[in-house]
């Protein structure tokens, strides 16, 4: 990415709104290079909320009284909020759940359940986060259905070759990560929606490593649902998101029951609310919601193509910066098209956890282990790796300290 797409963000000022970058840690100002797990929260996410709590607080859907009107204009806000920002028809295709983990569960076990059977087949991606892995892998057991797996090539791309070999008339459904949190890997989700299609599957997008940093219009996907998480995008924890196309929501049964989520109850039976509501039993993530609201509208006034470019270049030069120390091996694609704003590598004769607690002793805080892919890493060849991943408020200066602690992590172990 040029130069010029970078220069167009006021690091500064941006990194004024995030007050947990100012903490300190023995006097070393805090590096945070872990947002592919978690990214922080601005202060208008954090105001928003603060004030629901003052202001508004109260259940939805449940009283006539001013505060509980409040509350569930500001749910139902969020709804609509959402799927303008995803491009999502209505509210009606926008659940709210607590995580993509979740968004995952529910469909497997709504729709998977129901669906799936002996002779129907489920394909994965060899780079699927666990969300995805572990939740069809387990429906699967269940149903007497079977579970397929696309390759990826040396370079941490999916083998679409194999992708059309692996999908067939006797797929039922393919779940794919748009962007590997491994790899870094962005997959093109587009191509295999209409690979699944043209064998009457569905498709089922984990979007979690690509929602929060880049324009994501899931009808021009064509995805029949995706999943994305709030905590990934200057959000709260506690919020998640399945987008569904609404005819399938409406065919498909809830797997949670409670108050909320129904129309009628009685001591024989119960019928179910009217889309979103009847996926969200019980009280739900209401400040969540609003959080999550404010964090798209802070996302968007940045600009999300704004927002890409700078994580890309940040990576890349992550990238460029890695691969120059010659004894670290960097894993997925080269910085293009094709890569996200994360870098997995691992430094030679380190493990990766020693060299997490010796980037944490820099205050430099990356993440190391499987990255919920213990089979990718199985794959690659590893027990552990390393991750940098970068968000709007990085910037090149913390990619140096990064690389100068890990130059002292080698002096370490040499």
């Amino acid at each position: 990415m040029s130069q010029q797409n970078v220069g167009t963000l006021d690091i500064e000022r941006i990194r004024s709104d995030f007050p947990i970058l100012e903490r300190e840690f023995d006097d070393q100002q805090v590096v945070y290079l872990d947002n592919a797990a978690t990214t922080q929260t601005p202060d208008p996410v954090i105001d928003a909320m603060s004030d629901y709590y003052r202001q508004t607080n109260s259940n939805v859907h449940r009283g006539i009284h001013h505060l509980s009107q409040e509350a569930s204009e500001a749910y139902e806000r969020a709804h609509d909020r959402v799927a303008d920002f995803i491009g999502a028809s209505g509210r009606e295709e926008v659940i709210f759940t607590k995580n993509t983990t979740e968004s995952e569960n529910l469909v497997a076990y709504s729709w998977g359940l129901s669906e799936l059977g002996p002779g129907d087949e489920v394909v994965l991606t060899e780079m699927e986060h666990h969300a995805s892995l572990v939740t069809w892998q387990q429906i699967a057991h269940e149903t007497g259905a079977d579970v397929k797996y696309i390759r990826i090539d040396e370079d941490g791309r999916l083998d679409m070759d194999h992708a059309r070999e692996c999908i067939t008339d006797d797929t039922a459904i393919l779940s794919a990560v748009h962007v590997s949190n491994t790899l870094g890997t962005v997959n093109p989700v587009t191509e295999l929606t209409e690979l699944a299609h043209e064998h009457d599957a569905l498709s089922f997008i984990d979007g979690a490593q690509a929602v929060p940093n880049r324009p994501v219009d899931v009808e021009a996907i064509d995805a029949d649902f995706y999943a994305f998480s709030g905590h990934k995008m200057a959000g709260p924890t506690g919020i998640g998101v399945l987008y569904g196309k609404q005819h399938l929501l409406e065919e498909m049964d809830p797997y949670l029951y409670g108050g909320g989520m129904i129309r009628k109850v009685t001591f024989e039976d119960s019928t179910w609310a009217d889309l979103p509501w009847k996926f969200e039993p019980g009280t739900p993530p209401i400040a969540e919601a609003v959080g999550l609201e404010a964090a798209i509208d802070y996302l968007e006034e940045i600009g999300m193509e704004r927002i890409q470019a700078h994580e890309e270049e940040l990576a890349e030069y992550a990238y460029e910066r890695l691969e120059a120390e010659g004894d670290i091996e960097i894993y997925g694609p080269e910085p293009g098209p094709d890569r996200s704003g994360l870098v997995g590598f691992n430094l030679e004769s380190v493990h990766a956890h020693d060299l997490a607690s010796i980037m944490n002793d820099h205050t430099v805080a990356i993440r190391a282990g499987d990255h919920c892919t213990q089979p990718l890493h199985d794959k690659l060849g590893v027990a552990a790796s390393a991750r940098a991943s970068f968000y709007v408020y990085n910037t090149r200066e913390e990619v140096d300290k990064l690389i100068a602690a890990i130059d002292d992590a080698r002096q370490l172990f040499a």
